[in-house]
């Protein structure tokens, strides 16, 4: 039947074939592609494969977080580094870094956790400044951190045409931070005796 000119006609865009007949409960596939990713993902990258509004995405992912953490689960669902991923809760990180290690030592070394808060705090820095800073050749340390992924290369200063260093989005990840504002400030936990010079390069 024709429709006549006094009647609406319809609206539904046509589904895209590729997509399965029906999706599950919002919420189970929220977590189901939460669980399999291996970086953050982003609520407009979940609102587009859901073909849902990000508004509903967002508040699907609060809610979970939310419930998980009233029912006291062993796992988080956390925004970080633009996106969201499940963690394992910070209570539970004794047995679960007694079952990753199996015994072994897995953690950087005092050297590199000292550079990598340098890093953190006075990005863009050159590695110069990093072993100014610590008082001691930082350039072994530099590329460990580089090839664990938590520090890249961030171009050259305009002025000295030195390498400049940054973290990267994957230590924001490590860390479970949102982004650098999160980072706490750093003047609580330096020493009492540490020259002024120094003070003044961490803040």
């Amino acid at each position: 039947m024709t429709e006549g000119p006094g009647e609406d006609a319809p609206t539904d865009a046509p589904r895209d074939p590729a997509l399965p007949a029906e999706f599950p409960d919002l919420r189970a596939s929220v977590e189901a592609i939460v669980l399999v990713v291996d970086e953050p993902v982003a609520e407009i990258t979940l609102a587009q494969l859901l073909e849902r509004p990000t508004h509903e995405i967002t508040a699907t992912l609060r809610e979970l977080s939310a419930e998980y953490t009233e029912q006291g689960r062993g796992f988080d669902l956390r925004e970080v580094a633009g996106g969201w991923r499940f963690y394992t809760r910070d209570a539970c990180a004794p047995v679960v870094e007694r079952f990753v290690t199996d015994g072994q030592q897995a953690r950087l070394t005092q050297a590199a956790l000292e550079t990598l808060a340098v890093v953190a705090y006075r990005q863009p820095v050159s590695r110069a400044r990093v072993s100014a800073i610590r008082g001691v050749n930082s350039d072994g340390v530099i590329r460990t951190l580089t090839l664990r992924g938590l520090i890249e290369d961030a171009g050259q200063d305009p002025e000295t045409q030195a390498h400049l260093y940054r973290t990267t989005g994957y230590f924001l990840e490590r860390l479970g931070l949102r982004g650098l504002e999160e980072l706490p400030d750093l003047a609580p936990y330096l020493p009492d005796d540490l020259p002024e010079e120094i003070i003044e390069d961490t803040k």
